[in-house]
């Protein structure tokens, strides 16, 4: 009897084991790195690589969806000079692209138009007047090709004069042209530029991005209908 009762202790203590085991493989995550994770399955989505050929050879960046029938944002610098626009979305495909605005000079933003059956995910403009030094920002795009790349930094400083957001996340060839985003996942800024001593080849924590209000109100001179 007591053989019985012990073997059968060892059954169930072996298939609560068996019960427990996938729970307690659970990958369990802190609060900063969840955020972090939710953004970017948010976001990642509404992100394409865009790849404009040159005369001089391909320049590469990023950029992202504001409307569902296919108008991207991203940086006139990237796309400027080339007739001849690729887009690559999240699910791979490739798509030629249409200039529809350009604003050079120190905002540097374009507007491109890719034609597509499906609808795109769109990303949310947040607000400048809400930004602040010290918050966390993270950064979205395709550094040296390496695209879907997520970076993690602060607003380093504010520079009103020049109309630009200073962030020490990192920001690299091919970043230029995607969203610098809050933990709410709302677009701040459009990365622009880096700074550094070797003649912008690589980050040395001092990047730029345009603020999002001069987004909204090029997006508003172009007369695009948009819902974000």
């Amino acid at each position: 009897m007591q053989n019985l009762i012990q073997k059968t202790i060892f059954i169930l203590f072996m298939i609560f084991g068996i019960l427990q085991a996938p729970a307690c493989q659970a990958q369990f995550y802190d609060q900063e790195e969840q955020i972090n994770i939710n953004v970017y399955q948010k976001i990642t989505p509404a992100i394409v690589t865009i790849d404009a050929q040159l005369k001089d050879g391909v320049s590469s960046g990023t950029g992202c969806f504001i409307t569902s029938d296919g108008v991207i944002l991203t940086s006139s610098h990237v796309i400027e000079g080339s007739n001849d626009i690729d887009v690559t979305i999240y699910s791979g495909k490739v798509y030629k692209a249409n200039v529809m605005s350009i604003l050079g000079k120190n905002n540097d933003l374009a507007l491109l138009k890719i034609t597509s059956k499906e609808p795109m995910e769109i990303i949310k403009l947040g607000a400048s007047e809400d930004i602040k030094v010290g918050q966390k920002v993270l950064a979205i795009g395709n550094p040296f090709g390496f695209s879907g790349t997520l970076t993690q930094g602060i607003v380093s400083r504010i520079d009103y004069a020049k109309n630009k957001i200073q962030t020490d996340a990192a920001i690299n060839p091919g970043n230029s042209g995607g969203p610098l985003l809050n933990s709410s996942g709302e677009v701040i800024g459009i990365s622009q530029s880096i700074y550094n001593p070797d003649n912008n080849k690589s980050n040395i924590g001092i990047g730029f991005a345009v603020p999002v209000n001069s987004v909204k109100e090029f997006i508003d001179l172009a007369k695009i209908s948009k819902k974000f």
